[in-house]
């Protein structure tokens, strides 16, 4: 039985990785953590002492994983964080250039903002009003 979301994995070439790793770390302040010595390269940033974001390098010998049609497209819309601080976040997010558009939710009561990170995958931040 699922209990909940335990971690995200993106896999990216190597520039990439590291743009993304500076993006979840110093922009939407994961901190960066022990990660266990696989055989291929990466990262595990953290939020309340769980690894909740894993990114690995891809293999510059290693095809892209995507839909077996490449064609078709992708059912990933985006991941969503819970947060504690909006305007602090906004803050952040301003000062880093990083573009977001704000919701509020009176059906789910939260504020949410929505982004993308540096290879285009969607990011939602949510938090309590």
């Amino acid at each position: 039985m699922i209990t909940g979301l335990h971690h995200i994995n993106l896999r990216a070439p190597a520039p990439l990785l590291a743009t993304l790793r500076d993006f979840y770390r110093d922009v939407l302040g994961l901190q960066q953590g022990p990660r266990p010595a696989f055989a291929s390269d990466g990262f595990w940033l953290y939020a309340g002492g769980q690894a909740i974001v894993h990114l690995s390098a891809q293999r510059a010998d290693e095809p892209p994983r995507g839909p077996v049609d490449p064609a078709a497209p992708t059912t990933h819309d985006h991941t969503a964080f819970a947060g504690s601080d909006a305007q602090a976040m906004a803050e952040r997010l301003r000062a880093h250039g990083v573009a977001f558009r704000e919701s509020r939710s009176a059906v789910t009561g939260q504020h949410q903002f929505f982004l993308q990170d540096p290879a285009g995958n969607g990011v939602e931040i949510n938090f309590p009003f």
